[in-house]
C-alpha cells in the first residue's frame, strides 16, 4: 500500500514496523517542509501521522479509508528533526475503527497527537509482507 502512495513517498516517509492494528513510520523534516515561521508545516506532520494511521487500519488486509481525523499540535518540529509516528488501534467493530497516533521526535519528545476514525470499504489489499515497499 505504501508503495502506491506518491505523497508519502515524496515526503520521504519510511515504514519501520507494521502488525495487526498498528504501524510505525518515520520522516525527516527538510527545508522544503517548512512554513513562514521556519518550522515544519503542520500539513507534513499530519501527512506522517495519517500515513501511519492508514497503514495500521489497512493492516488486516481489508481496504480502509479515513472517515475523519483530529490532530493536536503540541510542539514545533524543525529542519533536521527525525519524526516518528506510532499508530495503534483503540477499537474496531464491523466496518469502523478508531486509531491513535503519536508523533514524536527521535528523542521521544511529543510533537502531535492524532485520533483517526476508519471505515472499511469494498475490496481487499495485498496481504502484509507482499510488495510492501
Amino acid at each position: 500500500m505504501l508503495g502506491d502512495d506518491p505523497a508519502s513517498r515524496a515526503a520521504g516517509v519510511r515504514l519501520l514496523d507494521v502488525g495487526p492494528g498498528r504501524a510505525v513510520a518515520t520522516m525527516t523534516v527538510t527545508e522544503a517542509m517548512t512554513n513562514g515561521h521556519g518550522i515544519a508545516h503542520g500539513a507534513y506532520v499530519f501527512l506522517l501521522a495519517d500515513t501511519a494511521f492508514a497503514v495500521a487500519c489497512n493492516s488486516y488486509g481489508r481496504r480502509a479509508v479515513a472517515a475523519g481525523c483530529d490532530i493536536t499540535y503540541l510542539s514545533a518540529a524543525e529542519v533536521g528533526d527525525e519524526l516518528v509516528a506510532e499508530a495503534g488501534e483503540r477499537a474496531r467493530s464491523g466496518r469502523s475503527g478508531v486509531y491513535d497516533v503519536s508523533v514524536r521526535r527521535a528523542d521521544g519528545s511529543a510533537v502531535a497527537e492524532l485520533r483517526g476514525r476508519s471505515r472499511t470499504i469494498d475490496g481487499t489489499l495485498v496481504p502484509l509482507g507482499e510488495d510492501e515497499t
